[in-house]
Formats: structure tokens, sequence, C-alpha cells
């Protein structure tokens, strides 16, 4: 279900651990692979002289200098990409995030695949910024799913296996279980379907709130067999659960029990119609500490 993967990248060692996991789906799934760089945004207008995204300099833009850039990433990559048959390079100016989504208007891939860092390294789990605005914005607005590799342990790639799909029964999760079962079916994965009850919601001067908890675990256990395993006919390679807590620490701690190597959810499940609010903070966390990749699913996947 991978032919066309675009890998947006800053060729630098931020990106590495997303390059690890582009490239051996590419090579794993006989995908064609374009790694994509935006070199540059203009200083003004339609200036030919560009601040480069990754060194901050300004560095005049010709021909000569789009195929030094491409050059240089077909270096970086060379490892990679000696392994791979179908691949190209493609360099564009202007904003990361919107060159991204003309790209994958154009180039039509079954998913994008970004690392959580646009440059920044060291400790990955004390920078809010490993997320970065770029993401965000792509993830808000992309046709397709956005898989986003933040952490060094979610790069230790072995293909699809075990898929845990993270739902909060909103509109957007709909569309992510779609996806996460299809490629579940198609991979012959094993399928866990988990809901975290958000306990921070509770009011916990009720006197019977173990008992609402209770009832609320037993009430979202249906909405999991109503909603979703109803849909997947004969599929039996699935398991479902509900925990109650923080929901973002509990997706995370159901990942790395189950050994998931693949977590679903939907991006954003806040209805709004600006494009710069931020990733819904429980798929930000996710992200930010899962052992594994995190798919981005938006509502909009699968429109025209």
């Amino acid at each position: 279900m991978f032919k066309k993967i675009l890998f947006a990248t800053s060729a630098t060692e931020a990106c590495d651990h997303a390059a690890r996991v582009a490239f051996d789906m590419a090579q794993r799934y006989n995908a064609h692979i374009d790694v994509f760089h935006v070199l540059g945004i203009p200083t003004r207008g339609y200036s030919q002289v560009v601040v480069d995204v990754t060194t901050g300099e300004e560095v005049a833009l010709d021909d000569n200098y789009r195929d030094l850039v491409k050059e240089e990433i077909r270096t970086y990559y060379d490892h990679q990409i000696e392994k791979t048959e179908n691949w190209s390079i493609d360099v564009a100016i202007g904003l990361p995030h919107r060159e991204i989504l003309r790209i994958a208007r154009l180039m039509k891939p079954d998913i994008i695949v970004m690392g959580g860092s646009t440059g920044a390294s060291g400790s990955y789990a004390h920078k809010k910024i490993v997320t970065g605005s770029t993401f965000q914005r792509v993830a808000k607005a992309a046709r397709c799913p956005v898989l986003v590799i933040n952490r060094p342990a979610a790069s230790f790639w072995g293909g699809f296996s075990n898929v845990v799909f993270a739902t909060d029964f909103s509109d957007a999760a709909a569309t992510a279980f779609d996806f996460s079962f299809k490629l579940a079916h198609t991979l012959n994965c094993e399928f866990h379907i988990f809901h975290a009850l958000d306990i921070t919601r509770i009011q916990m001067n009720n006197l019977h709130t173990q008992d609402y908890i209770e009832d609320q675990i037993r009430k979202a256990s249906q909405q999991l067999r109503f909603r979703y395993v109803s849909r997947m006919e004969n599929f039996k390679q699935y398991a479902m659960a509900v925990w109650e807590g923080i929901p973002f620490v509990e997706i995370v701690k159901y990942a790395r029990e189950k050994h998931a190597d693949l977590i679903v959810m939907a991006h954003n499940t806040h209805k709004t119609e600006d494009n710069d609010s931020p990733l819904g903070s429980v798929a930000e966390q996710v992200i930010l500490r899962a052992n594994c990749p995190v798919i981005s699913i938006n509502r909009s996947v699968g429109k025209k």
C-alpha cells in the first residue's frame, strides 16, 4: 500500500532517524521515494537571494546552487540510496510547510515521512520544538498520512507487524481507523485497538468517582466493539483495551507493553479553521515520547 513515499528532510542529523525509516520502507515495499528539501526562504518577494533553512546564511540562488545542494543530499544519503532502486531528489525555495504540501499535491504520495526535529540536537524529551511548526502545519493540511520519527529508538525499523490504533472516538479517529485497519489487514499485522479514558476530566470530588470510571471503561469497550470491531469482518488478529489515566501517557505505555512498531492516531480532533493551531496535545506528546514511529492522520485523508 506504499508505492510513493515523500521524505521531507533538512539533510542533517536531525532527520537521520526519519531517513532510516523512509528508505527502509522504500526498499521493503519496493516504493519510489522522493527526497525533498526546502533549501531556502526568499529574503523578499521573488528575490534570488534566499536564507538557507539549515545554516541561516544568505545565498544567491541559481541553477548551479540547486545542483550543488542536490549533490550534497545525494552524498549525504549515499548509503541508503545505493540500496534503493526507485528514488529522486527535489529541492525548492519557500516556506517549508507550503513547499512540502505543494509537492505532495503534485506527487500524490501514499505517505509523507518527516523527522520530528528541524535541526535541534541533544535531549529530545525536553525540547518542545521537536514537533515544530512545519510538521504541525503539514499534518493539519496533508491529504495523506504523515509519519513522524522523533526519537532514535523509533528508527530501528523492521517493517510493520504490530500496530496500535489509538482512538478518542472522534470523526478524525474514524479516518485513522480506516487507514490503520487497511494497513494491518493488507500487511497481516497484529492490530491493537486502544482507548485511553481521560481521568483528568473527571471530577475527583465525586464520592462515586471509581464507580464512574469503571462504568466509563465498560462503555468505552462497547464503543470499541460497535465502532471498529464490528467492521473488521473475519479479521482475527486483533486485541482491544481501555485504560484510564492521562491519554498520552497511557498510549505510550500500551504501545511499549505490546512491543508496537507503529502507532496510528488522528493528528488533531479540534474543529478549527485556524491553520496555525497547534497539534492536539495528545498527539504531540505521543510523538515526543513514543519508542516507535507515529502516523498522524488528517480527517481529510482520502478526500479529493
